[in-house]
């Protein structure tokens, strides 16, 4: 009789459980990219039920403009995604592959019109980048000088306009808030450092965090700017993109018979979103519209007039983008690229 303990018929192997195991994550982890992928679809069709009555009166006014000029402001509406793809690049030491970073902005552009203050936009370059192998401190510090270019270069854009072509700006009392409005203004300006500061100096965890992201945006942007293929896309590609965005205006505008130059639809565009920039809203929707509709119509534009070229300018950069930006972000989370 043979002393060897007998094995024991019912105990499975023990590789049985690991294999299961490793057999149910990818089928999870391909489940739950599938439904991300989903999700920019249904945060569309929810918007568009939302909205629709923007949407019809939009389509209703555009249908009697002349369509080649309104094309030629969808082509300029894309060419917006490679100036942001350029500014991207610029903001980063690191390599990026140039298609799928234009597929990045495209799919970021339809991101950015679903939550307030760019931030669809930065959560989908964040991800981009993270997936490129970029460090989050590095990532975090190039949407951070991303976002203070764009907002900068818009100032000089505006003082060459005034000094180059005095005669497109309207008087300034129909550019800028006067009264409580300037004071109102004025504070928010001034406070919101101010505000900032004290918040890092009240809460102590904060301190070391912030810190170490300034230090670390200071060090890129010295190190970017030593570097002619760097910073010359940061700084060419921000100032383009707003020109880009005021040339859809000028297309609409000219589709729809608007009694304005080129020079000063540019101009009207250009002021309106630099004052309304400061107002955190879902791809700027409101603020700048309001703030376009009013510069409009300092420079005599029937208000009727000015309100559907603010509404073709948003069909255009907006609802006729939108649809192929969710299809490329919905793509991109698919492969495995966001």
């Amino acid at each position: 009789m043979s002393l060897l303990p007998l094995e024991d018929p019912a105990s499975p192997p023990p590789s049985a459980t690991p294999a299961s195991d490793e057999r149910r994550r990818p089928s999870a982890s391909a489940a739950t990219r599938r439904v991300l992928a989903v999700l920019p679809l249904l945060f569309l069709a929810v918007w568009a039920a939302v909205d629709w009555h923007a949407v019809r009166d939009g389509v209703t006014r555009l249908a009697a403009a002349d369509p080649w000029w309104l094309l030629t402001g969808l082509l300029f509406t894309y060419l917006g995604a490679v100036a942001a793809a350029c500014v991207r690049q610029g903001a980063l030491t690191d390599r990026l592959p140039p298609g799928a970073l234009l597929a990045s902005q495209i799919a970021a552009g339809a991101a950015n019109h679903l939550l307030p203050a760019s931030i669809g936009a930065h959560a989908v370059t964040l991800r981009f980048l993270r997936r490129e192998g970029v460090p989050l401190n590095r990532a975090t510090a190039s949407i951070a000088l991303y976002s203070l270019v764009r907002a900068v270069v818009k100032i000089p854009l505006v003082l060459v306009f005034v000094l180059a072509a005095p005669t497109t700006v309207p008087p300034a009392a129909e550019l800028f808030p006067q009264g409580r409005a300037l004071f109102l203004t004025a504070a928010c300006l001034v406070l919101a450092p101010v505000a900032v500061a004290a918040l890092f100096a009240v809460v102590r965890p904060l301190r070391r965090p912030a810190l170490d992201f300034v230090r670390t945006a200071l060090t890129d942007a010295r190190r970017l700017h030593t570097r002619p293929t760097r910073f010359l896309p940061l700084w060419g590609g921000a100032a383009a993109a707003p020109l880009l965005q005021a040339c859809v205006v000028a297309c609409v505008g000219t589709a729809l018979g608007l009694p304005l130059s080129w020079s000063q639809l540019l101009f009207a565009f250009l002021a309106a979103s630099t004052a309304a920039g400061v107002v955190p809203a879902p791809g700027g929707i409101g603020p700048i519209d309001a703030a376009l509709v009013l510069t409009l119509a300092g420079y005599g534009t029937p208000l009727p007039l000015a309100t559907a070229t603010v509404i073709g300018y948003r069909v255009l950069t907006v609802w006729a983008p939108l649809l192929p930006g969710m299809l490329v972000l919905s793509a991109m989370v698919q492969r495995g690229r966001l």
